[in-house]
This record gives structure tokens, C-alpha cells and sequence, in this order.
């Protein structure tokens, strides 16, 4: 199996030229991730998104007094799952915690987190760029946490509204060290991340609903401090960090960052201090602008939560989670690369998402060729899906259809040209290709002696043609495409060449 991150060199360390010095840019990220579960953490209420206001929330949700939370195995076994697809360590032993403060969305005056005492440790990422590099992200923990509610302020001017049906909602909040060096990168990590929890089946992913979304920590070091960062584990060298909060989209992450980056070294230079805070990124106005001053751990009155026992799970119960795992996609890419003989890029773009890797395999299994399948799922299927706006999932041409076509054009019946003709019928109209084939009379001709009369008809027409292509070999292609038009595209191309080679002596 090939190692795609020995194979690829790390990107360079985005380096930003100010006035008087050079920076470097050092980002670290707190993803919240919805656990895909029907049930909340510490309730029965649904999850489903888009119900009425307030239409999912159970009375412990809600902070009634006297109300117990009641721990989701799904949850649970959701986090673990994450953990063990980011090669993460997993804590038999965890804990919660409660988080406290008062905001109206947190009914009960508390978040109940895991600040001491994570599920899941210290694991990685393997971030891959466009330009053919990678970088190892180290991630710092993963722990298990509550949801707040949303708070509305646009329906009314006079008033607010709070929505509680997020409130209690299982999100695992995913911790990165400060691996990341620049904007490209920290979108490639969230896509990277999101990838591979879709492939677990753990998050959807989906960012507009707020189902993944991210904290960024941004700082500014003078170029060079980061390496002596990573020989010390001293962050004093890293600068002092600013967070942007809730991000849900990789274009205002890559924009928040570049503007955040650009401020502190403006700052910087002109002598003053960055100030450690949480800030928001206006898209409007391209811009982040100050929230409040960054909170430290002691300004929410973190201890352990009194209504829950510590949470201790077997070792079998992880194994048994482990041996279920999917192929995850740096695995499946790797065989698609060496299996199939792909290129690095047409392995990423099929297994982005396992629907087009389960396609692209059903594809091959029909047509016995892994690199002229992903030809055509990549280059004509994705294509016409992309200008028609459909996914994957509402393919009109199914794998064994697509596969099929395939075969045709491998056992010469069809032409590459016939085959785009029916491809396209069979994404309008459906039906069998070699049934399609046949009654439409789209066989591929590869009858010699009908080729040479095409041939000789086209060769005695055209004297004047000939002396050229005797002269100069290169214009016989001429002839064959008088025979290709004179077959209606019928004729097998190979075939016309060696019969108009011949015909023509050369």
C-alpha cells in the first residue's frame, strides 16, 4: 500500500512580507461537529433540522429543575468511531464537565463539556494541498460536549427570541495544535476532517445547517520563530493568539484569516500589542471585529459534573468499534492509485465522498478498466451532472449503464465518439447501452471491405489530396476523417488508419 504522506513534501510556511519584517502565520482550529444521532446527548428530544421553534426539547433541556441528564450511547460510540478514524488515542476513562455561564440560549446556566478529562487524545490528519503537498495536523484531543440554543434577533427590532431546539444537541469538538500555516491549509483541514467523518458516518458535515463549524486561532510570529516553536514546544514563540468564532464556511474562514493575519502584523509593526480576544468575521465587510477578551478556563468555573458519573467503556467495546470501521480515504485512494494505475488528482476527486467512490467501483466491477472509468466518471459524468446541478445520488446513469458502455467501446463495437452519443441518450432516455446499440444501428463498422471501398471512393475523389499526403504522411489524417464522416462515425477508427496507410503507401 503506498504512504501518500511519505510521498509528498510539506508546503511551505506562509510567510507574509510587512513593512519592516517578515511573519509567519500560525493557526490553530477548534472544529464543533454535530454527532450524526437521532437523539441528543442527555435526551430523547430529536435532532431532525428545520422543525418549529422550540419543537425538540425535552424538560432537561430546557433546565427544568430536578431534571437528570441520561448520557446517548450513540454518542458516545460516534466520538469513539472519529477518534479511531483520526488514529487518535481513546480514553476508557473520561469525564464531564460543567461550563459555566448565563446567556438566554443556555437555559440551564451551564454547558455540560469534557475540559479535564477527553474521550479521545492525541491523534492526526494528513492535509493535502492542490499543489501535490501534505502536512501532518496533529490533533490535540476530541471531547464530547452540549449545544446551545440559537438566539433571534432579526424578527422583531424590539425584541429577541430563543430557539432551543440545538440546545443539548451532541457536538464533538475537535482540537488541532497550531499546525496549520495558512489559509488554503486550514480550509483543506476542515474539508479534510469533514471527509473523513461523512466516510464514518459520525457528521454529515453540513455546514449551512451548522452542523461543522470552526474556531479559528490566529497568530503572527517573526519568520523563523515557528521552527524554534517546534524544537521547544514553547508557544511564547507563536504570538499572542486571537479567536475567531463559529466559522461555517471554508471561503469566510480563508477570508477571516487572511484579514486577522494582515491586522495583528499591522499592529505589530507600528509598535503595539495584539490583544488576546474573541472576535467575529464580518463577511459584509470583510473584517473581524472585537467580541469580548479571550475567557481562560478559570472564567467559567469549570468542576466535575455532579449528575454524571464518570464515563468509563471497555476495551472489547472500542475493538468492536474499531474491526467495523470503513475504508477511510486516504487508505482508499492509495488503492485507487495503485490498483487502478490512477493519478494522484483523479483518486482525490473520486474518493472526496463515498458516493462517488462507491460509484466509480461499480463502474469498474461492470467494465474491467479502472483508468478509462475514471475518465469518463470524472470527465463526462461529473461534468454533465455538475451543468445540470445533480449529485451523485441522482445520477440518471447508473454504474452498470456507464459500466456498459464501457465494454462496448473495449470490445471495438463502438467508437469513443458513438460512445459519447450514447452516453448522452442514456442519460435523456435511460435504457440498456448494448440493447440502445443495436437498435439504433450504432454498431461500430469494422468490416474491412467496407472500409476499403469508403476509403477508395474518397482516395479516387480526391487526386489532388493524395500527392499531399504522399509528400508530407502527416495529412492522411485527412483522408480518415472523410472516412469517419462518409460512416457517419461508424467506422473503427484503428482499422481506417491501417486501411488509408496502405492505400496510400505510406
Amino acid at each position: 500500500m503506498l504512504d501518500l504522506a511519505a510521498e509528498k513534501p510539506a508546503p511551505e510556511p506562509r510567510v507574509i512580507a510587512g513593512e519592516k519584517h517578515d511573519w509567519e502565520l500560525v493557526i490553530g482550529m477548534e472544529v464543533h461537529a454535530q454527532v450524526a444521532s437521532n437523539a441528543k446527548l442527555f435526551s430523547g428530544a430529536s435532532t431532525r433540522f428545520g422543525a418549529e421553534p422550540n419543537a425538540n426539547v425535552a424538560f432537561v433541556d430546557a433546565g427544568m429543575p430536578g431534571m437528570l441528564p441520561v448520557i446517548n450511547e450513540i454518542c458516545v460510540a460516534q466520538t469513539v468511531r472519529t477518534g479511531l478514524g483520526l488514529k487518535a488515542e481513546i480514553h476508557l476513562k473520561s469525564a464531564f464537565d460543567r461550563k459555566n455561564y448565563f446567556y438566554p440560549d443556555l437555559p440551564q446556566g451551564y454547558q455540560i463539556s469534557q475540559l479535564y478529562h477527553p474521550i479521545v487524545g492525541e491523534g492526526e490528519v494528513l492535509v493535502e494541498m492542490p499543489d501535490g503537498t501534505a502536512r501532518q495536523v496533529r490533533i490535540e484531543r476530541i471531547h464530547l460536549e452540549q449545544d446551545a440554543g440559537k438566539s433571534i434577533h432579526d424578527m422583531d427590532p424590539a425584541m429577541s427570541f430563543v430557539d432551543l431546539n440545538r440546545t443539548g444537541v451532541a457536538l464533538m469538538e475537535i482540537v488541532s495544535r497550531p499546525d496549520i500555516r495558512g489559509p488554503e491549509e486550514a480550509a483543506a483541514y476542515v474539508t479534510k476532517l469533514r471527509q473523513i467523518m461523512r466516510y464514518l458516518g459520525t457528521c454529515d458535515g453540513n455546514m449551512q445547517n451548522g452542523n461543522l463549524r470552526a474556531d479559528v486561532n490566529v497568530s503572527v510570529c517573526r519568520a523563523g520563530s515557528y521552527e524554534r516553536y517546534q524544537e521547544t514546544q514553547d508557544f511564547s514563540h507563536l504570538g499572542t493568539r486571537c479567536e475567531i468564532k463559529n466559522m461555517n464556511s471554508l471561503r469566510f474562514i480563508q477570508a477571516a484569516i487572511d484579514y486577522e493575519a494582515r491586522r495583528q502584523i499591522a499592529l505589530l509593526e507600528r509598535g503595539e500589542s495584539v490583544i488576546q480576544e474573541t472576535r467575529l468575521y464580518d463577511p459584509d465587510k470583510g473584517e473581524t471585529r472585537s467580541m469580548r477578551s479571550k475567557e481562560e478556563a478559570h472564567d467559567y468555573r469549570y468542576f466535575p459534573d455532579p449528575d454524571l458519573l464518570p464515563l468509563e467503556i471497555e476495551q472489547e467495546w472500542v475493538d468492536d468499534i474499531a474491526s467495523a470501521l470503513p475504508e477511510l480515504p486516504d487508505v482508499k485512494k492509495a488503492r485507487f492509485i495503485e490498483s487502478f494505475g490512477l493519478s494522484d488528482y483523479d483518486a482525490s476527486v473520486l474518493t472526496a465522498d463515498t458516493a462517488s467512490a462507491t460509484f466509480f467501483e461499480a463502474v469498474v466491477a461492470k467494465s474491467g478498466n479502472g483508468k478509462v472509468s475514471a475518465n469518463w466518471v470524472i470527465n463526462d459524468l461529473f461534468g454533465r451532472l455538475k451543468k445540470d446541478e445533480r449529485e451523485i445520488e441522482d445520477s440518471p446513469v447508473s454504474p452498470d449503464q456507464l459500466g456498459g458502455i464501457i465494454r462496448l467501446i473495449e470490445a471495438g463495437d463502438i467508437s469513443g465518439k458513438i460512445a459519447k452519443d450514447l452516453f448522452e441518450i442514456v442519460y435523456t432516455e435511460g435504457g440498456d447501452p448494448a440493447e440502445i446499440v443495436e437498435a439504433r444501428g450504432m454498431r461500430q463498422v469494422t468490416d474491412t471491405g467496407a472500409i476499403e471501398t469508403a476509403v477508395d471512393k474518397i482516395i479516387a475523389a480526391n487526386p489532388a489530396q493524395v500527392e499531399k499526403a504522399k509528400a508530407n504522411p502527416k495529412l492522411a489524417g485527412w483522408f480518415v476523417g472523410q472516412v469517419m464522416k462518409a460512416t457517419g462515425g461508424k467506422a473503427n477508427p484503428k482499422a481506417v488508419n491501417e486501411v488509408v496507410s496502405a492505400k496510400l503507401g505510406l
